[in-house]
């Protein structure tokens, strides 16, 4: 009871933090994103709500992999720590999604972006590429050279379309600065948070029947964390497979997939639950494999 207690708390404290933490983090990049861009279109920025939603996927990912973690240094017993970490992730989970569905009247997190007035002549550059529009900057789909570096100035008429150029060009904006993996990590969870959001504007029982689906996939992973007596590189393992559970979640719930899901299913459950179910169906698998794991474990010991 001890360990569970400890567990409890440890689980509380990581879901905390790192959801303010990120919650900080996702205000302070679209403080930053405003002040360092100057759109030539008017934008709104986002709200307390939506910078919430974007909060929750990451939190859910990160505590349950921690805490995961701890019950397995703490020597915890699996299947006791698969459904400590699966009540508490679900009770979290729910009670946050309910406090961020009731702040939306708390208004804007910044206020609306207004865009950039300039006549012909005004220069955007970003990643040592650039853009020199020729016409207003109101007229942002007007002629415009385009420069990269070492090449000479491209000339676009209409820089719209499959064909307005001699060579493709990037659109709007001129690249990224964001490593690559890190930037498709967020795209998957922006995916995330859009799912989320569905189902939770959906009905509040499509939306528990998903994340209980998703934490229990999460939670069964707990062998992960004993497949090597080194912390540091079962916490890594564990991630590489929160990273694929990501994708799946994120393959699942494409429109191809999820079609083809409702087609296989339809006699069985409605289309709603069918990502759920494929995750209710992997965390049985998973469990299962780590029960005969445990048991053939001694036996090896003995064979040896």
């Amino acid at each position: 009871m001890k360990n569970l207690a400890k567990l409890a708390l440890f689980f509380s404290l990581t879901f905390i933090i790192v959801f303010f933490g990120s919650l900080f983090l996702e205000f302070l990049s679209s403080w930053l994103a405003m002040v360092r861009e100057i759109p030539v279109t008017p934008r709104t920025m986002k709200t307390v709500t939506e910078l919430s939603w974007k909060s929750l996927p990451i939190a859910i990912f990160i505590s349950i992999l921690l805490s995961l973690s701890y019950s397995a240094r703490r020597f915890i017993p699996i299947p006791v720590s698969i459904i400590a970490i699966m009540i508490l992730a679900s009770l979290y989970t729910g009670g946050f999604a309910i406090a961020i569905n009731r702040s939306e009247n708390m208004g804007f997190a910044l206020n609306t972006v207004q865009p950039i007035q300039s006549g012909p002549g005004l220069v955007l550059s970003r990643s040592d590429s650039s853009i020199i529009l020729l016409r207003e900057s109101s007229q942002i789909s007007g002629p415009r050279m385009v420069s990269f570096p070492e090449q000479a100035l491209i000339y676009q008429e209409i820089p719209l379309g499959p064909n307005y150029s001699i060579i493709p060009l990037p659109p709007f904006p001129l690249g990224t600065e964001t490593p690559y993996l890190i930037n498709n990590i967020y795209i998957d969870l922006n995916l995330s948070t859009q799912e989320f959001i569905r189902r939770f504007q959906d009905s509040y029982l499509n939306f528990a029947i998903y994340a209980l689906s998703l934490i229990l996939l999460l939670a069964s992973l707990r062998y992960v964390l004993d497949l090597s007596h080194w912390p540091l590189a079962n916490i890594f393992l564990g991630a590489l497979a929160f990273r694929g559970i990501l994708s799946l979640k994120v393959f699942l719930n494409s429109r191809e997939i999820n079609s083809l899901l409702t087609n296989f299913l339809r006699d069985f459950a409605p289309s709603e639950y069918a990502t759920p179910l494929v995750f209710f169906t992997i965390s049985i698998l998973v469990m299962l494999y780590t029960f005969l794991a445990n048991l053939a474990r001694p036996k090896r010991s003995q064979d040896a």
